[in-house]
């Protein structure tokens, strides 16, 4: 339900910049464009606006919160970095990986963020808007997706009013983000464990750390367990039709999310197609992904049908968010 809130969108350029600095100083709830998805920016220090945030959201107060910093050394004061973490913030900062670390007690995210754990999410994006709002406020600012919880995620100003208008004060609208899903989480307590796949391949994670990522359990809350970190829930990422996936042919009244050469039974009478990359590049599809499947929904289709995608580099992030889109929905 919306608050009545009147929801301002402004450009992405040096006013509303100050004018988004200025809302999260006030506790006020901001939307903006990393080079991952959008993010639905609070405070990382003011558990009101955190809370607001949930609100607004729908999201499930057990789910922890990325904290979003201007730099590595900001990030140093919110949690403790062991050689890992320091290789991989060298490799991939400022950019699309989250870092899961030891909190620092002194840290000052408030509890709420980080949903009682005692380790603490952070990353340093690397699109040019989120960064200047974070040095232009000077203090960790929490961000997850700017969508309703469960929903697809935001890759444009207007997937973000599509579910937020009249929920939150400002969308800065900074056009279409890059990479097109979200970061990928390593947790670094201990050996090193791939949390969530992401926008950088687990491939060239390994490669920096020269030795394979231990693997977190697919879904994190089957056995009633809190989550590690954000996207590890079961059911996410969902549109309202229900996901068919690896379909390799098209029932009566299906929409088709395609890849590479449709070679699909019965596309002829799809009720849509969209095709993530006609040439197979894994990147392109990436970025198209979210945006695809809200088009694909807004047809209303029961059921958007999807032909498989490869599991190696950014296909295994893909395959993770269709998998969560497609669960208990099928």
């Amino acid at each position: 339900m919306k608050t009545g809130l009147t929801t301002k969108i402004l450009p992405a350029d040096e006013a509303g910049v100050k004018e988004a600095a200025r809302c999260l100083a006030a506790g006020r709830l901001v939307a903006f464009p990393t080079e991952t998805v959008y993010g639905l920016g609070a405070d990382a220090t003011n558990a009101a606006a955190i809370a607001h945030l949930y609100e607004a959201k729908g999201r499930p107060l057990f789910n922890p919160l990325i904290s979003h910093v201007a730099g590595f050394e900001a990030a140093r004061r919110l949690g403790r970095f062991d050689a890992v973490a320091c290789a991989l913030a060298q490799a991939f900062w400022p950019g699309p990986l989250t870092l899961v670390l030891p909190k620092r007690p002194d840290c000052g995210v408030a509890e709420l963020a980080t949903a009682g754990l005692d380790t603490i999410a952070v990353r340093v994006p690397a699109h040019p808007t989120a960064h200047a709002i974070l040095a232009a406020l000077g203090k960790p600012v929490v961000a997850p997706s700017a969508n309703l919880s469960g929903h697809v995620s935001p890759t444009s100003a207007a997937h973000v009013k599509s579910d937020l208008e009249g929920r939150i004060d400002l969308i800065m609208d900074g056009g279409p983000v890059a990479v097109g899903v979200e970061s990928t989480i390593v947790g670094c307590f201990g050996s090193p464990m791939l949390l969530r796949p992401g926008g950088v391949p687990r491939e060239e994670i390994e490669r920096v750390l020269d030795r394979p990522l231990k693997q977190a359990p697919a879904d994190a809350d089957s056995d009633g367990a809190q989550p590690l970190a954000p996207g590890m829930l079961t059911s996410h990422y969902a549109p309202r039709a229900k996901v068919r996936l690896n379909a390799r042919s098209l029932k009566p009244g299906e929409a088709l999310l395609a890849f590479g050469k449709p070679d699909v039974a019965g596309r002829e009478h799809a009720a849509a197609t969209m095709n993530l990359s006609e040439s197979g590049d894994l990147a392109e599809a990436a970025s198209h992904l979210f945006g695809y499947l809200r088009m694909l929904d807004a047809t209303n289709a029961h059921t958007i049908a999807v032909m498989p995608i490869p599991p190696h580099g950014l296909g295994e992030a893909i395959n993770d968010r269709l998998r969560r889109a497609a669960a208990g929905r099928e």
